[in-house]
C-alpha cells in the first residue's frame, strides 16, 4: 500500500512505520491523519494472518512530531464548528485505531514530541525516548485544548499529571515524561534502537494471542471495580489456558523448552 507521509518497511515479524514529513518537523494534518487511519485499519485486519508481532513508531528527521501542521491550523481559522466536528473525529479516530491495534505499539521518540506528537507517545503500548526529547501537551498556549488525545493521555499519564500538564502547556523533559508514566525508558541518542530491538526481543518471546487477549483486558479491568472484574479475569484466565497457545506455553515451560513462537 503506497503512502505520501508514511514510510513502512516490514522485517519479519516487525512492521516499522515513520512519520515523513521532516519538512516541517512530521506534523499533522489531513493527509497524515488519513493515512494513519488507512495504515492502522489495513494492518488491524490482517495482522494475524501476517504473522505480525509488533509495529515501531518513529518519526523522519530531527524531531518525532510536533503536533499540528501551520498550514492546517490556518485552514481551521475559518472552519465552522461542524467542519471541526468533523475534522476532530477523523483524528479521534486515527488515535482510537493506533490505540486498539492487536499487537504491541512501540514509540520511537526522539526531539520534541508536541500536541498531538505527545498523543501518538499516549496510545504507544511502549515508549523509548531519546534523553533530550521535549514534551508538551501545548494545546491551551493556542487558546484550544487537548481533548481529542485526553482518554489515551489520562490512561497514561492520570489525573494528577493532567491537571498540571494539561492546564499549563509546559513543556517537559524525557525523564518528566518517565516520572508521569509517559515513557518507558529514557536513553541516550546512541542507544536508542538499541532499546527498541530490546524490547521487540522481549515481545518475540511471548505468544502473540497472549499479548492480544492482554492489550484488550487492561482497558476493561482499568475501569472495573475488583467485583466487576473477578469475572472478567477468571474468564479471561480460563479460556487463555485451554487456548492452543496456552498450551503450548505451559507444555515448553514443564519440558523446559522454547515454545514454538519464541524466535
Amino acid at each position: 500500500m503506497a503512502y505520501q507521509f508514511l514510510l513502512t518497511t516490514r522485517d519479519g515479524p516487525i512492521e516499522y512505520v515513520t512519520l515523513n514529513r521532516p519538512d516541517v518537523r512530521n506534523a499533522f494534518n489531513e493527509e497524515v491523519i488519513a493515512e494513519l487511519t488507512r495504515w492502522t485499519s489495513a494492518t488491524s485486519e490482517t495482522a494475524e494472518m501476517t504473522g505480525l508481532r509488533a509495529v515501531v513508531l518513529a518519526g523522519a528527521g530531527s524531531v518525532f512530531c510536533a503536533g499540528a501542521d501551520l498550514a492546517w491550523m490556518s485552514k481551521m481559522i475559518n472552519y465552522s464548528e461542524e467542519d471541526n466536528l468533523r475534522d476532530a473525529m477523523a483524528m479521534s479516530r486515527m488515535f482510537a485505531g493506533l490505540n486498539a491495534l492487536p499487537v504491541p505499539l512501540i514509540g520511537r521518540i526522539h526531539g520534541a514530541a508536541l500536541g498531538g506528537g505527545c498523543g501518538l507517545a499516549a496510545v504507544c503500548d511502549i515508549v523509548v525516548a531519546e534523553e533530550s526529547t521535549v514534551f508538551g501537551f501545548t494545546e491551551v498556549k493556542l487558546g484550544i485544548l487537548p481533548a481529542v488525545i485526553s482518554p489515551f493521555a489520562l490512561a497514561k499519564i492520570g489525573r494528577s499529571a493532567a491537571r498540571e500538564l494539561f492546564l499549563t502547556g509546559a513543556r517537559f523533559p524525557a525523564v518528566r515524561a518517565r516520572e508521569i508514566g509517559l515513557v518507558h525508558a529514557v536513553v541516550p541518542a546512541a542507544d536508542l534502537d538499541k532499546a527498541i530491538a530490546g524490547y521487540v526481543k522481549e515481545v518475540l518471546t511471548a505468544g502473540p494471542q497472549g499479548i492480544a487477549a492482554a492489550k484488550a483486558l487492561i482497558p476493561k479491568v482499568w475501569s472495573a471495580t475488583i467485583e466487576e472484574a473477578m469475572p472478567i479475569t477468571a474468564k479471561a484466565t480460563a479460556t487463555r489456558r485451554v487456548s492452543p497457545e496456552g498450551q503450548e506455553g505451559m507444555k515448553a515451560f514443564l519440558e523446559k523448552r522454547k515454545p514454538s513462537w519464541s524466535t
